[in-house]
């Protein structure tokens, strides 16, 4: 940053020592993009022979950090786009890495790596591919199974219910959602199954409103024999949206083909959010405001504050006066999600020139 600024103001050398004593000794500038993308906990083993090379475990972990990081952020249909990629392309993304954990056990190598991806450059590498990635954002969600054997005309709610059972024994490390499930409560089955007729239309405020959760999915599993009709109820922000799955040639009691259909609906699951939660990567709205230069501890607030903003795309300052300091955000938004970003973080603007003031 200090670099592109010689540069464009190297005939005014005063304006550049007063800028590097401003940097140097009021406010950070080190992080010039948005946060980055951390990958954590990433293990790889290797048996230790002859021709060991460490290296080449690290850069196994890097595929695996990125492999991850994919699945973290894209939708499943994307995944196929960005399976062949060079190790190279994946080293130029990384920003930084660490080892947290080495050890041999019975001539076995295994590492445990933390890697830091330069967002920025992730977000173009998507973007080239015609890919909208998606904030990672964490959530959970109340999820009430509940089978419908058709043929008998029976309800199965906890007992008996091989999804309640086993849902949450299928688990990712990038799966973004957490499941709740509700605990066995008899006033809710037979609330429940006073609904068989009109299940589809139920919209069991009852019960989703006791465990103070503003998401949940219900998930009503219609079972014929073999041929099985999920109609997934998904509530987000108090809007519901309805999802219909089938499967045929499934028996529920075969362990390897119920887990099938729970990694299906988990993963169907996690694009819905993913989608709810898209970074449009081709608006880039540039975005002007300027602070007092005077008030460092403001300063040091605000660029904290667009390192946590993941809609950022970019920021730098482009230039300062003995009054302000004047930066440029690049955003993939619209102002009003921007003001209303800030505002929860308390950071009030003055918007009526092009140039909007921190209050």
């Amino acid at each position: 940053m200090i670099i592109r600024f010689i540069k464009k103001h190297s005939k005014n050398l005063y304006i550049f020592f007063l800028f590097l004593s401003l940097v140097l000794f009021f406010f950070s500038t080190d992080k010039v993009y948005a946060k980055s993308f951390n990958i954590k906990n990433i293990e790889v083993s290797k048996p230790f022979e002859i021709n060991f090379d460490k290296n080449k475990v690290i850069d196994e972990g890097f595929v695996k950090a990125f492999s991850e990081l994919i699945s973290l952020i894209t939708v499943s249909s994307d995944h196929k786009i960005i399976k062949k990629i060079k190790l190279n392309q994946i080293r130029g993304m990384i920003e930084s890495f660490s080892i947290k954990e080495e050890k041999f056990i019975d001539e076995i190598y295994y590492v445990n790596l933390g890697v830091s991806f330069n967002k920025k450059k992730i977000l173009n590498f998507l973007e080239k591919k015609n890919i909208f990635p998606s904030i990672p954002i964490k959530k959970n969600f109340l999820f009430i199974p509940i089978i419908i054997e058709e043929n008998k005309e029976n309800l199965l709610v906890f007992s008996n219910n091989k999804f309640y059972d086993e849902w949450n024994n299928d688990s990712e490390s990038f799966y973004l959602i957490e499941y709740i499930l509700p605990t066995e409560d008899l006033e809710d089955l037979n609330l429940i199954k006073k609904q068989y007729d009109l299940i589809e239309q139920y919209d069991f405020k009852e019960i989703t409103s006791k465990y103070y959760l503003d998401d949940s999915i219900v998930a009503l599993i219609f079972i014929n024999q073999k041929t099985i009709r999920i109609l997934s109820r998904i509530t987000v922000n108090d809007k519901v949206f309805l999802i219909n799955e089938s499967f045929s040639n499934i028996d529920i009691n075969n362990t390897d083909q119920l887990s099938t259909i729970i990694k299906s609906l988990k993963i169907m699951y996690e694009d819905y959010w993913k989608n709810f939660n898209q970074i449009n990567t081709s608006i880039k709205l540039p975005i002007y405001i300027k602070v007092n230069s005077g008030d460092n501890l403001k300063v040091s607030r605000l660029e904290n504050a667009l390192d946590e903003i993941n809609l950022i795309y970019d920021y730098f300052i482009s230039k300062f006066d003995k009054d302000f300091i004047y930066y440029q955000i690049i955003y993939n938004g619209t102002p009003d999600i921007f003001l209303k970003s800030m505002g929860k973080q308390n950071f009030n603007f003055n918007t009526q020139n092009r140039t909007w003031v921190l209050k």
